[in-house]
């Protein structure tokens, strides 16, 4: 067990890392850049907490070997039981190696097939997402929320902040799919709808991607608000089109149009740079054509309707409580598929 965590962790790696972060943190120049300081400090802070608990761990499973040989089993079975929950933890967490999965994570939510009844879809999912982030003790913000026409929304961008926010939600890119009785229609009926989610890394800021003003529509507005003194009566909302690619982001959480801009220019960025990482992955232009998000492309169902099941359809972990699922407790959906790539 001890090769096989050792082996798999790579910790000597992570002391390399660790040693190359704190002679750049001892160069005369480091604060002279801020963001990039508290960067580097934040994966500083991150590398010893990970190094602390591997070592912790490491001494426990030996101690614990060492006790088995010279204790009955009366004796080690509780210390047994409880290495083991701690080992299960620590699995997954060693499950997070991607290169990227420390990043935190800009979350994209937009509604497919079904008209108002996919915007209140999303919306549900928009709730989900920020109720799983509360749990997980992740801060997000609202990059951008355009409200649906009668309920729920068009699209949404959050930007969410935490350990290794965009290794736990990778795996959520794809269309989620929903079965349940309509609360727009007055006959009661059953009804599908679907909605995708995309998921991309917020990159360091020297990310190595040309955007050229030419190839840039820009339009401004007037932000939304929940109304009162908090309505903002300027054009400060800022929505960009990249027409290569024709992906769109907007911002409209600052008052200024110019900081508008410039985090709409860093979301673009990101997904660009995304894309040129993992232009071979069939998913990406999936989402990008929302023509392709209806039946047959989900990666999970949400049926509420003849019965109440949650499945993924990738790893077939299953829940048959949705209520729970919807209050943000999707762990298990994305363990699920932490481990299977891990196998």
């Amino acid at each position: 067990m001890l090769k096989i965590l050792g082996g798999y962790f790579d910790i000597s790696s992570k002391k390399d890392e660790l040693k190359e972060l704190d002679s750049k943190m001892n160069e005369p120049d480091f604060w002279q850049d801020q963001n990039k300081a508290n960067k580097i400090c934040q994966k500083v802070s991150d590398l010893k907490k990970e190094i602390k608990e591997y070592e912790e761990l490491y001494s426990e499973i030996k101690d614990a070997l060492e006790l088995i040989e010279i204790s009955s089993e009366e004796n080690y079975e509780n210390e047994l039981k409880e290495l083991e929950e701690k080992v299960s933890i620590y699995s997954k967490k060693a499950a997070l190696s991607g290169k990227y999965d420390y990043l935190n994570c800009y979350l994209d939510i937009h509604p497919g097939a079904g008209g108002t009844e996919s915007c209140d879809w999303s919306s549900m999912l928009l709730e989900m997402y920020q109720k799983y982030c509360d749990k997980k003790g992740y801060s997000y913000e609202e990059i951008s929320l355009q409200k649906g026409d009668e309920a729920g929304i068009k699209s949404a961008t959050l930007y969410i902040k935490g350990a290794y926010a965009y290794g736990y939600l990778k795996n959520e890119q794809g269309v989620h799919r929903l079965v349940r009785i309509s609360p727009f229609d007055s006959n009661k009926r059953r009804h599908t709808s679907f909605a995708s989610i995309s998921v991309t890394p917020d990159f360091d800021d020297n990310i190595d991607i040309e955007v050229k003003d030419e190839d840039l529509k820009i339009d401004v507005y007037h932000s939304s608000g929940a109304g009162g003194q908090s309505v903002n009566t300027s054009n400060s909302a800022v929505r960009i089109t990249h027409l290569p690619s024709k992906i769109v982001v907007t911002c409209q959480t600052e008052r200024s149009q110019l900081l508008n801009k410039d985090k709409a220019i860093k979301l673009l960025k990101n997904k660009l740079y995304q894309i040129e990482l993992e232009k071979n992955q069939k998913l990406l232009d999936e989402v990008k054509d929302s023509s392709s998000i209806n039946f047959g492309s989900q990666i999970r169902s949400y049926v509420l309707e003849p019965y109440k099941l949650v499945k993924d359809h990738r790893t077939n972990y299953e829940s048959t409580q949705p209520e729970k699922v919807f209050n943000g407790e999707i762990d298990g959906f994305i363990d699920s598929m932490l481990f299977n790539e891990r196998n």
